[in-house]
């Protein structure tokens, strides 16, 4: 077997002290857009990282093959200005991967600007498996039928976020309350992280029941005269506010602040663990927590990651 052959280079049959320099000499020819792949009689991850030291996040880097016998990389230089998608942009064209978000922790809503190499250093993830089961998600079939939420005009999907996600806010969050109290008072003692749970449960319900009405009766109103002004094209009424990014900004801020607490919870309760001596109260209390969490991630991913890029856009584009 050949040492390299056109775009492929077969790293055992090479000199150990010019092993890496091989791989980076090559590399460094490659164009924008172009591909290169490594054959090695083990996992090469080193070489992963000393690239991504060295030459910054230009490429991407995808397993053929793991073993027992060969490691076969297939490593592509980014074109010029190609930049890696965020948590955020990679959930919004497949929830798929919003599941392998959740697996490993990484906030697709409120740290949805985050690169998944940026989220993973944070967390001390291993960003080589998350990219690899990303890319493996591609190739399931969903699991759940994901509504079209890109597609849809965002006026729609202010009514969505209102009629789904406030409503269901609304419905639960005082059962949650409510049990969050008495799961408190009666194992207190023996689980004191419960006291700290019903805390940020109330901290959660001050932030959202204020925060939703501004939504309601400020953002979202002046999101569907974007619309509207858009549509018809006619120009946009002025507002105190100004510019819609600037509530927009107080939007996502809110939005950290209850992801926050959503993340301490999760913690603080071991991911919703229940001890031996849990009642049934809690564990309901528990079982509404969890429910509560993943579809307050999918409403905050709905607004900072499609709705509210989409509306500065629009205002944008007719300003």
């Amino acid at each position: 077997m050949e040492t390299v052959a056109d775009n492929v280079i077969v790293v055992p049959n090479i000199e150990p002290r010019l092993k890496h320099p091989t791989i980076f000499a090559r590399f460094d020819e490659l164009e924008g857009g172009e591909t290169l792949f490594i054959h090695n009689d083990h996992d090469p991850k080193p070489v992963y990282y000393q690239l991504l030291g060295e030459r910054g996040d230009i490429f991407t880097w995808e397993y053929l093959e793991q073993g027992p016998v060969w490691w076969k990389i297939k490593i592509t230089k980014r074109k010029p200005g190609e930049g890696s998608e965020t948590l955020g942009e990679l959930a919004t064209k497949d929830l798929r991967k919003a599941q392998v978000f959740k697996k490993y922790g990484l906030d697709f809503c409120c740290g949805g600007k985050k690169t998944v190499k940026e989220a993973c250093l944070e967390k001390g993830i291993d960003v080589t498996i998350v990219e690899q089961e990303l890319q493996q998600s591609d190739k399931m079939q969903a699991t759940f039928h994901a509504l079209p939420y890109n597609d849809w005009g965002i006026d729609f999907l202010a009514d969505y976020v209102v009629n789904t996600h406030h409503a269901y806010v609304r419905k639960n969050l005082p059962e949650i309350r409510k049990y969050a109290h008495k799961v408190k008072e009666v194992h207190g003692q023996s689980h004191p992280e419960l006291h700290k749970v019903y805390e940020l449960v109330e901290a959660i319900h001050t932030e959202l029941t204020e925060h939703m009405h501004k939504e309601e009766t400020i953002v979202f109103p002046y999101i569907k005269q974007i619309v509207q002004a858009k549509n018809n094209g006619t120009p946009l009424p002025k507002e105190s506010f100004g510019s819609v990014n600037n509530p927009i900004k107080e939007m996502i801020t809110e939005h950290e602040e209850v992801g926050n607490n959503l993340a301490e919870i999760h913690a603080i309760t071991k991911g919703y663990t229940l001890p031996n001596d849990a009642c049934a109260s809690y564990g309901l209390l528990y079982r509404m927590l969890a429910e509560f969490e993943e579809d307050i991630h999918l409403h905050i991913h709905l607004e900072n990651n499609i709705m509210f890029p989409k509306a500065i856009d629009m205002e944008n584009s007719i300003a």
